[in-house]
């Protein structure tokens, strides 16, 4: 199953549509698998980070951001975003997996070119609380963008979405 966040409930179809970070990408849906699904349960503009280990994410980098951690995935945030990630009525939209391609697989992205209607559509509820059944370690940070210099040189895989509104 793959999956469409959206703060709007009554999409009835998905047509493909450029991307506004790759630009040179045809039109596509986009949709995210299961496991990097946390990624989006929040706001859509809200900027944050995510990562987690890799197969090949050295033992330094394992210790370095996950050593004191259990949690598969840590997703952080900015404070200020805090009271909007609890107001927002977020929901999921399932997706066939059928006419979709893998664009990047560290990542969970996936891609079609042609319309899609959704199988179904379901309210998230409580984000925070969602992210804590995902195995998610959420971190509310005054600035992502230490964490964003820390993250570049290293072996995890990361996922930085909407930057452009991170707090300077």
């Amino acid at each position: 199953m793959l999956y469409h966040f959206s703060e709007d409930p009554t999409i009835a179809r998905f047509d493909p549509r450029p991307h506004p970070s790759h630009p040179a990408l045809p039109p596509a849906v986009w949709a995210i698998d299961r496991e990097r699904a946390p990624m989006y349960f929040f706001p859509r503009d809200c900027p944050r980070i995510a990562f987690y280990r890799l197969p090949e994410t050295t033992s330094e980098d394992a210790d370095r951001f996950f050593g004191h951690t259990t949690a598969r995935m840590v997703i952080a945030t900015e404070n200020g975003w805090y009271g909007r990630i609890r107001q927002a009525k977020l929901y999921v939209y399932h997706l066939p997996p059928e006419p979709f391609t893998c664009w990047e697989r560290g990542a969970g992205y996936y891609i079609a070119h042609e319309s899609i209607e959704p199988l179904k559509v379901e309210p998230m509820g409580d984000l925070i609380e969602r992210l804590t059944e995902a195995d998610v370690e959420f971190r509310l940070m005054p600035s992502l963008w230490p964490l964003h210099d820390a993250l570049l040189a290293t072996s995890l895989h990361f996922s930085m979405i909407r930057m452009r509104n991170a707090s300077r």
